[in-house]
């Protein structure tokens, strides 16, 4: 029997979920980079095709995304963060096995069942239903340790791959989840226990209006896309600008840790302001980038990365303390799905819309991602804090 964490282990459940959402998106999210041009090769593919199934995955998980939240809602995290692990494992064994290309699809397929209940979502929605409103802590933490999931990932698929193969890889992954993310999980408090004593009266206020949720929607859509699009682009763009090769992909290795350092700052000085006025800043961030890389042109490659890296690292935080702080622990799993899901489809074309902007237009390309960055802030201006 793997033993359970009581809620009051706060630093234990923090990094038992944080460990185990760092296995997920290393698995699902960060596989193509490495694994999906020798998957297509020894399908007879182009790459097209697999980064295709990819998106078809994200598709999916936003389809499956508001049931997993109110299941989350109403039994709480573990179960469905286990049954994660275990539709992980099996979209990678499928895709270990695929011998032509519908088995790939079907596998990316599967794998999207996994993201739609086992990444930030699920693991945010868990956590608002061990601690409530109290889950800004919790759910920062785990944003800090999963944001390494790319460092972990990349290179443990590229030493797996050369050492074995494309399938032996996906294999090894699935193996991690079974045997490692897997119990992790199993630690967790169920996700649901945590109640007010039963005289204490809990008021929950009004309903979330319609005009609240749609604006929070369309935020979350509009930074994903942004942050989507340029994770898949983002040395083209800086080269577009005028960086040298070197100097770009210098300037890309800094995102992962300005996300980082601005999730520490946000779980540190941050943390005393209401998640909204943080959100706020955090949405300038990728306009006030765009404009200097305009301005400044290659020389400012590096302002680019730093500021779009530390917008980016707040934004992620953003979409699980926000909900929380305006709309309050109630139905929170089931509302997060919704507001999440338009963002998981955008995600999906985002790669596509941007690189065609910017094989179109250079380096003017920024201005789409500039422009949406200025919309969604104005859309957080709207918003109240209650």
């Amino acid at each position: 029997m793997i033993p359970r964490l009581s809620s009051d282990r706060r630093g234990l459940i923090v990094a038992a979920l944080g460990s185990s959402l760092t296995v997920s998106w290393a698995s699902s999210y960060y596989i193509p980079a490495v694994l999906a041009v020798p998957m297509a090769e020894d399908l007879g593919l182009s790459p097209v095709w697999v980064f295709g199934a990819f998106s078809m995955a994200m598709v999916v998980s936003a389809m499956v995304g508001p049931w997993a939240g109110a299941r989350i809602d109403g039994a709480g995290g573990r179960g469905v963060l286990m049954a994660s692990n275990i539709v992980f494992a099996a979209g990678l064994g499928l895709l270990a096995v695929a011998p032509v290309p519908l088995v790939l699809f079907a596998g990316w397929a599967v794998i999207g069942l996994g993201m739609g209940i086992g990444l930030y979502e699920a693991g945010f929605a868990t956590l608002a239903g061990i601690y409530g409103k109290d889950a800004r802590g919790p759910i920062t933490g785990i944003t800090l340790i999963a944001g390494f999931a790319s460092t972990v990932g990349w290179p443990l698929s590229g030493l797996m791959l050369a050492t074995w193969g494309w399938r032996e890889a996906c294999i090894g992954w699935a193996l991690i989840h079974l045997f490692l993310a897997l119990p992790l999980n199993a630690c967790l408090p169920k996700g649901a226990e945590t109640k007010a004593p039963p005289s204490t009266t809990v008021e929950e206020g009004p309903p979330p209006s319609d005009r609240a949720i749609w604006l929070l929607a369309f935020v979350f859509a509009a930074t994903w896309f942004n942050s989507t699009a340029m994770a898949a682009h983002l040395p083209g763009l800086l080269q577009a600008a005028g960086a040298s090769t070197a100097v770009a992909i210098a300037a890309g290795a800094l995102i992962g840790p300005a996300q980082v350092a601005a999730r520490v700052l946000e779980f540190g000085l941050l943390r005393r302001l209401h998640p909204l006025m943080s959100t706020r800043v955090a949405a300038a961030a990728h306009p006030a980038a765009a404009v200097a890389l305009v301005t400044f042109g290659g020389p400012a490659a590096y302002a680019f990365a730093l500021l779009h890296g530390a917008g980016n690292g707040i934004l992620t935080i953003a979409k699980g303390t926000l909900p929380l702080a305006l709309f309050g622990a109630a139905g929170y799993g089931r509302r997060i799905g919704w507001l999440n899901a338009p963002a998981r489809i955008l995600q999906a074309a985002a790669p596509l819309i941007f690189g065609a902007a910017l094989t179109a237009w250079g380096l003017s390309a920024i201005w789409l991602t500039a422009g949406i960055g200025v919309a969604s802030f104005i859309a957080l201006l709207a918003l109240r804090r209650t």
